[in-house]
């Protein structure tokens, strides 16, 4: 067994394996894998593999390269970068692990408050000595709009942390109705436009789908208010990087909070790097000590079921 994408060398570690291991070789591999050969050098002979979220794409070309892949584990319940018809096609058993249901929506908030408060650039100025003791001026919450495409668990537990503030709080999504808007003290936007017009914040927590795949570009970047922010924790694609970038720099958008990316990790070059207006993490979302238990748990018991000739959550049964 191989265990991908365990940057921080912690996947022994955060469950009991020992039902388990005496049973299978465990490898694990700490950095993120260049290209597809690399993928194939290090899955060599594997059996079964756990993919960490979207970290690595299994694609049909990819799989035919694993004759001997017969498990993939993926965290959580869903993984666009896993070929689910071409994983089945070639024998290949795909299985999932619970998620948990709030943490990406707390680093989101996170990104929020550094935004208004400029905390990195005051925390960088005051360690390095800079003279200039104070260097940002910040913007209250209070009494701002604060928009959300998706409306699904995370989108709603944002809500929360956002009247909490007393932030007016405005949401869309195709199913979210009156009926679920109306009892959460949230305002239903008719359609995106008019979310995108509303919002002094907007927050996405869409998956990643045909129809939503570049669905922020230079047009909705445009509806949006001079000045407003963008919060991105869901996936990269959603949002046109290029039309992005130039709204960073007019200033069409003040700031923007940023998890996730079109490429991961993002290359050393990327403006997202150095516009001072840009708060990136690097996909970290998810990445608490409470995530991590529950998903290595969950590959755990996949496995062990999985040995004994009973899969567990299959995905692409």
């Amino acid at each position: 067994m191989v265990l991908l994408d365990d940057y921080q060398g912690v996947g022994l570690k955060m469950a009991d394996w020992s039902s388990v291991s005496e049973r299978i070789n465990i490898t694990q591999v700490t950095h993120p894998l260049d290209d597809q050969s690399a993928t194939v050098a290090k899955l060599a002979g594997a059996e079964i593999a756990l993919a960490m979220r979207e970290r690595s794409v299994f694609d049909a070309a990819l799989l035919d390269q694993l004759p001997d892949l017969k498990l993939l584990i993926t965290t959580g319940m869903v993984n666009a970068s896993i070929d689910m018809d071409a994983a089945k096609a070639r024998g290949i058993t795909v299985c999932g692990t619970p998620g948990s249901r709030g943490a990406a929506a707390e680093h989101a908030w996170a990104l929020v408050m550094a935004l208004a408060r400029h905390i990195p650039t005051e925390v960088e100025g005051l360690r390095s000595g800079d003279p200039a003791w104070q260097k940002t001026i910040g913007f209250e919450l209070r009494g701002k709009t604060l928009g959300i495409a998706g409306f699904g668990n995370l989108g709603q537990r944002m809500a929360r942390f956002a009247l909490a503030f007393d932030m007016d709080v405005v949401a869309w999504s195709r199913s979210l109705t009156e009926e679920i808007a109306a009892p959460l003290n949230v305002q239903r936007a008719e359609n995106l436009d008019v979310l995108l017009a509303k919002s002094d914040v907007l927050s996405l927590h869409l998956p990643l789908a045909k129809t939503t795949r570049g669905m922020i570009g230079t047009r909705e970047l445009g509806l949006m208010k001079p000045g407003s922010y963008l919060i991105n924790t869901a996936r990269g694609p959603i949002v046109d990087e290029t039309a992005m970038i130039e709204a960073l720099k007019s200033g069409q958008l003040g700031g923007a909070g940023l998890d996730v990316f079109e490429i991961e990790p993002l290359p050393t070059d990327h403006p997202f790097r150095a516009l001072p207006n840009v708060v990136a993490t690097p996909h970290i979302g998810y990445v608490t000590q409470e995530t991590y238990e529950i998903y290595y748990r969950g590959a755990v018991e996949a496995v062990a079921a999985y040995l004994d000739g009973e899969p567990i959550r299959v995905l692409n049964s």
